[in-house]
């Protein structure tokens, strides 16, 4: 098996609190309508809880959904502050931070200026 065809294409967290009894077409719902993307685009999508202790991942992989599913015990997922939209979108490697319980709102890059004249 190839390693990187497990690979989502690009990855979205959804920035508002769901309930975790959705499952599979409560979550593409939601990434059909709020998101205004195709659940089977093979890109992961990031769903948590209000407590931020539970989190889902839905991807299409080739003929079917898969979702995981993480519940913590006694720790909080820290949730990325700087959305603009509906969803953020996170590297692979972000995505593995977030999931291991790291803040990722204090490992943000600078801030992009414009070059306008010399000082």
């Amino acid at each position: 098996m190839n390693a990187e065809r497990w690979k989502p294409e690009k990855i979205f967290v959804y920035r508002h609190p769901v309930d975790m009894r959705k499952q599979i077409q409560g979550l593409s719902n939601l990434v059909t309508e709020h998101l205004d993307r195709d659940p089977g685009d093979e890109c992961l999508y990031v769903f948590s809880n209000k407590g931020r202790d539970k989190i889902k991942l839905l991807i299409w992989h080739r003929n079917g959904f898969w979702l995981l599913y993480k519940k913590l015990q006694k720790q909080r997922f820290q949730w990325p502050d700087w959305f603009n939209d509906d969803a953020l979108s996170l590297t692979h490697e972000q995505l593995d931070q977030l999931i291991d319980g790291y803040n990722l709102n204090g490992m943000r890059p600078h801030k992009k200026l414009h070059y306008k004249h010399a000082v």
